[in-house]
């Protein structure tokens, strides 16, 4: 998705991003504008390649990965060109692992030219370790299977790589102190994911926020908060709860969100005292 498609999506407040991907979306349109210029209803052309007219609707509308016999025989039956068996060679579904009301704001991330999280109730997804992440989806109810498990970790990690290639991106997390103190998968696991941090926090565009247990402030108490600032100058907000998340789009709620995230940064500990504090926890394992 360009720049401007990802801009244009982003004015939808409360949209979730749909299952299909841009591929099968794209797929379908072509073998929909193929069977309407050979002048077949989808009835007509469910019976030409043997499939029922409510799968032939799910192909065209990006719903359903088409299989090979589909395919083929659509190929066979819109004009033999080679367009629909060389396309079928790129489709993909939708982005693995990613809940559906997360992708659009994953998409806007990975363009953004700032970006900043509050959490107060895990270690955010892209500062997470791989063991952290694994105990944190083995906890997941309903009970992920093994491959669905294996996803999920796969594209934490793989989101994970935009700290590491957009050096020149500030990443800014204030995270509250009770996170890194909940053992969540053992012992092994928290270590794990104490060097994890002190690890990422190192590059000069990463930065951590401790917020103290014992903070007697704190101007975020509403829940998480995530913040980014597109190439266009546009400002956005994201907010999660339970199986549900929220892109926030309006200028004056923006502009509100992003007043208590800069409180909240006068009221956490400063980074290098952050630092000290995970270094403590560290040394109490």
């Amino acid at each position: 998705m360009t720049t401007d498609n990802v801009e244009a999506a982003a004015g939808a407040e409360g949209v979730r991003e749909p299952d299909p991907s841009d591929s099968l979306r794209t797929f379908g349109a072509v073998v929909q504008a193929l069977r309407e210029h050979a002048g077949l209803s989808r009835v007509e052309f469910g019976e030409i390649v043997r499939f029922s007219k409510h799968t032939v609707e799910s192909v065209e509308l990006g719903r359903r990965m088409p299989d090979a016999s589909f395919v083929e025989r659509a190929e066979e039956a819109l004009g033999n060109t080679g367009a629909l068996r060389h396309s079928a060679r790129f489709l993909t579904r939708g982005e693995s692992g990613l809940a559906a009301w997360f992708r659009q704001w994953a998409r806007l991330e990975k363009v953004a030219v700032s970006l900043c999280t509050y959490e107060c109730r895990l270690v955010p997804g892209l500062l997470q370790s791989e063991g952290y992440a694994r105990a944190l989806f083995e906890n997941r109810i309903p009970l992920l299977t093994d491959d669905q498990l294996e996803a999920q970790v796969a594209a934490r990690l793989e989101r994970q790589k935009m700290l590491y290639e957009r050096q020149t991106v500030p990443f800014h997390f204030i995270v509250e102190e009770s996170v890194f103190r909940r053992r969540l998968g053992g012992v092994e696991v928290q270590r794990g994911q104490l060097d994890h941090l002190l690890e990422l926090t190192a590059p000069r565009n990463v930065t951590l926020q401790i917020m103290p247990t014992d903070a007697e402030f704190h101007s975020c108490m509403d829940g998480p908060l995530r913040l980014l600032e597109t190439p266009q100058g546009r400002r956005l907000a994201y907010s999660e709860g339970q199986e549900n998340g929220r892109l926030i789009a309006d200028s004056k709620d923006v502009s509100l969100l992003y007043q208590r995230y800069d409180t909240l940064r006068s009221q956490a500990l400063n980074p290098q005292d952050s630092r000290g504090l995970l270094e403590r926890l560290r040394g109490e394992l």
